[in-house]
């Protein structure tokens, strides 16, 4: 899929619901709970997929997916019970960067 910063996706599977934030210039094929995820304006909308049952741990609302290696982030906007992923590997939320210590 080729996807483009700002695109909103939309699982096959559940209720998630994600934002692109960072994507990089070629193909990547993203899933949810183990199906493709779509533009929810798109052809595919409203399509339904049978999930992966060892892709069900759940996206949760406002955290952020990234695989820094890949330049994927991925923002939820509404949380399900599927697993974000790219090229079947899992996508870990994005942990917040320390700040320097003040003196």
């Amino acid at each position: 899929m080729k996807a483009r910063v700002g695109q909103i996706l939309a699982s096959t599977v559940d209720a998630t619901t994600v934002i692109v934030i960072r994507w990089p210039d070629g193909d990547i094929d993203i899933t949810c709970g183990g199906a493709p995820m779509v533009d929810p304006k798109g052809p595919d909308a409203g399509a339904t997929h049978a999930g992966d049952p060892d892709q069900q741990a759940g996206t949760l609302l406002g955290k952020r997916y990234a695989a820094p290696a890949l330049g994927v982030e991925l923002l939820c906007t509404k949380p399900g019970g599927g697993t974000l992923a790219v090229a079947g590997e899992a996508l870990p939320v994005k942990t917040a960067s320390p700040l320097p210590a003040s003196d």
